[in-house]
């Protein structure tokens, strides 16, 4: 550059030739581990529509909404009660009766996320699945009575187990955070087992909930600090997993809403992320 051009005219004659270079941002990392990871899935819900090729709204028994009997849930889960806006992903619930299974009256609609697939897809694998690995959410939990929101993983396999329940919060009690593992033993036995533990109203603010799976442990975290490890080797699972994450109304475990629950209840959800680790296929 001439040495006399004064420095605003060096400036405007070098964004000519050379354009100022985009700095892209690189690959989130865990918040709550150290080593080196690759990034194998994230959805930020920073688009207008839920992203389809990631996601469906239903268990793999979708026949035009879905529910999870087992549990004896008042909800009904529709697509149309899971909706994006101002990039988080929301899962509403709301006092709404509607026909569901085999004619049944759900007195609830609601609304849940699965990297799974419906029951039309069965054949094709599930949209996300992966096998070790740490999985990262960012959500704030709704309060009340029969609101029961959760993250979690279960089998390729379509079978009840193993299942990881990365984070449960009961609406009525959000000062305790619940996760379970259930799984079978070397005799096909079935087993569980949990941990609760006691920390600030996991309702009134966001929250990172998040979850190292490796051979031979599993360990919980809350806002990148551990809370709870199973490290049994033989009794983690080695198979493929998907993610799911709902808000449930009622149930044997939460109980029904009462008067004072507050309708229409959202479950928001900032971003899902899932590493591997870098020397890992």
């Amino acid at each position: 550059m001439h040495p006399n051009w004064p420095a605003a005219v060096a400036t405007a004659v070098l964004s000519l030739i050379a354009p100022p270079l985009q700095v892209l941002a690189a690959d989130p990392l865990p918040l709550a581990e150290d080593g080196s990871w690759r990034l194998l899935f994230a959805d930020e819900f920073d688009e207008p529509d839920l992203d389809r090729e990631k996601w469906t709204t239903c268990y793999w028994w979708n026949k035009d909404g879905c529910t999870n009997l087992g549990n004896n849930e008042l909800q009904w889960y529709r697509p149309e009660n899971v909706s994006l806006a101002d990039g988080m992903l929301r899962l509403t619930a709301r006092p709404q009766p509607v026909t569901g299974f085999e004619g049944r009256i759900f007195d609830y609609t609601s609304g849940m996320v699965t990297t799974g697939r419906d029951y039309e897809e069965l054949p094709r694998p599930s949209r996300v699945r992966f096998r070790y690995g740490h999985i990262e959410v960012r959500a704030k939990a709704p309060a009340g009575k029969g609101l029961w929101s959760a993250i979690w993983l279960l089998p390729e396999t379509r079978e009840s187990r193993p299942e990881i329940d990365i984070m449960e919060v009961l609406g009525d009690t959000a000062t305790t955070l619940r996760m379970h593992y259930h799984y079978r033993d070397g005799l096909g036995e079935k087993l569980s087992i949990g941990k609760d533990v006691e920390t600030e109203d996991l309702t009134r603010d966001w929250r990172v909930y998040s979850l190292t799976w490796d051979p031979d442990s599993i360990v919980w975290y809350l806002d990148g600090k551990e809370v709870w490890r199973h490290a049994e080797a033989a009794t983690i699972s080695a198979e493929d997993m998907y993610v799911l994450i709902n808000l449930a109304v009622g149930g044997e475990w939460p109980g029904a809403p009462s008067t004072e629950t507050t309708f229409p209840a959202e479950y928001l959800i900032d971003y899902i992320r899932i590493w591997q680790r870098d020397d890992r296929q």
